[in-house]
């Protein structure tokens, strides 16, 4: 991801660009832009519109849900002005093969971003890590201890960066193993299924 950040001269840029080459039907304004890419506000307005100028980006209306500070209050709609990708853009082809077929993360910085989350005995990766669509998951782990709200905020990083919502398994070390012995679906279509095993003590197969 560093190399295309220099190529196209913004790190923002490309994880703006993977968030809608794989969301094409959805439209987001700058604020979701910002949330979802974990960029700036002003740098998601600046990208967006240089994007749209390019021809990249259409704009489109679209109702927006607005949370409510006060709680048990229902979020308000609000119709607001975004963009959305221009599935006609003549370098459109090209331009997803190059970003989105760009390895998100290789093993090593996978490892690294888990680091510290548990004593993870099974970390496997399919789904968009590496071009399995119909995966059950994207990142599967295993192990004990595990600190469910530091794992999550790992994956929302990595879904800025990758530009879609993850997929994801998480379980003890004691329940997996269960589950393997009573042949769980879930369990074995993850197993079953094209996977990369980056981190794997227990060796089940």
């Amino acid at each position: 991801m560093d190399t295309l950040g220099k190529l196209f001269g913004s790190q923002a840029r490309v994880k703006i660009l993977r968030l809608f080459l794989l969301n094409p039907q959805d439209a987001y304004d700058a604020p979701m832009v910002a949330e979802k890419s974990k960029v700036s506000v002003s740098e998601a307005r600046r990208e967006l519109t240089l994007l749209k100028n390019a021809g990249v980006l259409n704009t489109k209306s679209f109702t927006k849900e607005i949370p409510s500070k006060k709680k048990d209050v229902k979020p308000k709609k609000k119709r607001v002005s975004g963009f959305q990708l221009r599935t006609a853009f003549p370098l459109l082809s090209s331009l997803k093969s190059l970003i989105v077929s760009e390895t998100p993360l290789n093993r090593d910085e996978i490892v690294k971003r888990f680091k510290g989350i548990g004593k993870i005995k099974f970390l496997a990766v399919s789904g968009i890590f590496i071009d399995e669509p119909e995966a059950r998951v994207d990142v599967f782990i295993v192990g004990d201890n595990l600190k469910k709200r530091s794992i999550e905020n790992v994956l929302r990083t990595i879904e800025s960066e990758v530009g879609k919502e993850l997929s994801y398994g998480v379980l003890e070390t004691s329940e997996f193993l269960y589950r393997v012995s009573v042949y769980d679906k879930f369990v074995r279509d993850v197993l079953d299924g094209r996977h990369d095993r980056v981190i794997d003590k227990l060796m089940v197969e």
